[in-house]
């Protein structure tokens, strides 16, 4: 210990405005996210607010064995995952397929606007995108409904449809997502070597062919990186866009109700602290556990594509 002391002094003497520099975002780190995890005790105890967080009596497991033996806890989790890895290749696809094909246009004027036009989506709130989506699918006075009933159709109640909203959702996600992710792939693209597509091109090579033999290889780490980021938050659903989407309709629970959305209702219906937090809990220990057994099995594939 010693050792390690006198050797960490040494490079706090070598380095000194380096640590000044440092020292912000350590006490930033400090203060608003580890200081606030002592509030995970809320997990294991019988919150009361007369005696406070740490005056509250313990109940063990109670708060986990009640979300799970109601069936809730499975229901959210499954939901999660699934919402998650249909967002994140969804998402993730598109922005890979936008950045080469806006890569690969060559009028200048053209190329801008179009990458302009497609970032646009990210800067829309999710409460005008939950607004979008009601006036096209709400039942009396929707466009969709307008348009089958000018075509002759019946209408339709797409509120009262849970199995096609895991699409819906997963469609304006991806729309709205795709021009900020891309950004970073035009980015990986664009550090390419030019010379490379000038050789294949004087070598016959065709524009689908560049991109599966050049393009694609050399972005594979951008790739993989991205997706290792996204699989660590694969517990996490975007509250925002749930809710706002989705909002207190209790016939779309089932196949929309996500950990976090439980974690809020549960919150505002029940006020059971206990609980919440032995959600939020369980939500951020799986989220920890996934994203290390996936960076173990890239770090056994290629341990240059591993995040550590």
């Amino acid at each position: 210990m010693r050792k390690h002391l006198s050797a960490f002094g040494h490079e706090f003497k070598r380095n000194r405005p380096l640590f000044v520099m440092l020292a912000p975002a350590v006490l930033l780190v400090l203060v608003f996210a580890y200081m606030p995890m002592s509030g995970l005790v809320l997990a294991f105890k019988n919150y009361r607010f007369d005696k406070g967080v740490f005056g509250s009596d313990f109940n063990g497991l109670d708060n986990f064995r009640y979300l799970f033996q109601s069936g809730t806890g499975w229901l959210i989790t499954r939901n999660t995952i699934v919402y998650n890895l249909l967002n994140l290749f969804t998402s993730q696809a598109l922005a890979i397929l936008v950045a080469i094909f806006i890569t690969d246009i060559n009028a200048r004027i053209f190329k801008k606007v179009t990458q302009s036009i497609i970032f646009l989506p990210y800067f829309i709130s999710w409460v005008i995108v939950g607004t979008f989506i009601y006036n096209i699918f709400n039942y009396e006075t929707g466009v969709l409904n307008n348009v089958l009933n000018s075509l002759g159709f019946k209408t339709v109640n797409v509120y009262s449809m849970p199995g096609v909203w895991p699409w819906i959702i997963c469609i304006f996600n991806a729309w709205k997502w795709c021009g900020y992710n891309s950004v970073i792939y035009i980015a990986a693209i664009t550090g390419v070597d030019t010379e490379t597509y000038e050789a294949a091109a004087v070598d016959g090579a065709t524009i689908f062919q560049r991109i599966r033999h050049i393009t694609l290889p050399c972005i594979k780490p951008t790739v993989i990186t991205m997706l290792l980021l996204q699989v660590g938050r694969i517990l996490r659903g975007d509250f925002e866009m749930f809710y706002q989407i989705v909002g207190n309709n209790g016939q779309l629970f089932n196949k929309t109700d996500v950990v976090d959305t439980y974690v809020f209702r549960s919150l505002i219906q029940n006020s059971n602290l206990g609980m919440t937090a032995a959600a939020s809990f369980y939500q951020s220990v799986l989220c920890f556990a996934i994203i290390m057994v996936v960076n173990a099995v890239v770090k056994h594939i290629d341990e240059d594509y591993a995040l550590f």
